[in-house]
């Protein structure tokens, strides 16, 4: 894969076989992040479990102290007074049953995250099999199944992350954009840590934070050093 001049020079900034702590990895990422847009930082953590036992699933959703950076959209699906409270507490979309055909048939995908309440899942389980490979299908571990319309749809919009395994064991979330202070990112990774660090599935043995890695949209990925997160 040929790499561009940026990208080459952020690589030089970096280490590839050492871990840095934390604070130093997200000054590096900042650093390395030089597209003329504003980036967004993932991190991507490899784990010691495996995800095909339902026992060793990690799955759930944090809400970032700093947001995400960016704006999301939010579709709740609700009946009688809950499409009030849900178009009160700033969702962008409240429905039912007549969107099922738009999402369906007309392919209306102008949204980012699903809420449903627990009534309304009979009718969002007929878009299991066009909001499951998207990832949004709505689920009670993440928050997004829930009768308290105005705390899930407040929290997403605060920068409410859901971050669940990959078919490798990896999980991807973004914890910011490059424009971001150091300081910010730098909560915003601990409390992601702090959460995945807590979801530790009882039957996972080994070492659980296999590794953890920074990057920015267009830029090399830092390694962490996982050892004060263990």
């Amino acid at each position: 894969m040929k790499r561009g001049k940026k990208y080459i020079a952020s690589a030089k900034l970096i280490d590839r076989d050492a871990q840095y702590d934390a604070a130093e990895a997200i000054a590096l990422v900042k650093k390395s992040a030089v597209a003329k847009f504003d980036e967004t930082i993932e991190a991507h953590l490899r784990l010691g479990v495996d995800g095909r036992h339902a026992d060793q699933q990690v799955r759930g959703a944090v809400v970032l102290p700093h947001g995400t950076g960016k704006s999301v959209r939010v579709l709740v699906f609700a009946k009688g007074d809950k499409v009030a409270e849900a178009e009160a507490a700033g969702a962008d979309f409240v429905g039912g049953d007549e969107l099922i055909p738009k999402i369906q048939n007309e392919g209306w995908f102008d949204f980012d995250v699903v809420v449903a309440t627990p009534d309304m899942m009979g009718v969002v389980g007929r878009l299991g099999r066009v909001l499951g490979p998207k990832g949004l299908m709505p689920n009670p571990k993440a928050g997004t199944v829930t009768m308290d319309v105005t705390k899930a749809v407040k929290e997403i919009k605060a920068g409410k992350i859901e971050y669940r395994l990959d078919k490798s064991n990896i999980i991807h979330v973004p914890v910011g954009k490059a424009s971001f202070t150091e300081e910010q990112l730098q909560e915003n990774f601990a409390t992601l840590m702090g959460a995945i660090v807590k979801a530790r599935p009882a039957s996972a043995k080994g070492q659980y934070l296999r590794n953890v890695t920074l990057a920015s949209t267009m830029g090399p990925g830092v390694k962490v050093n996982t050892a004060k997160f263990s």
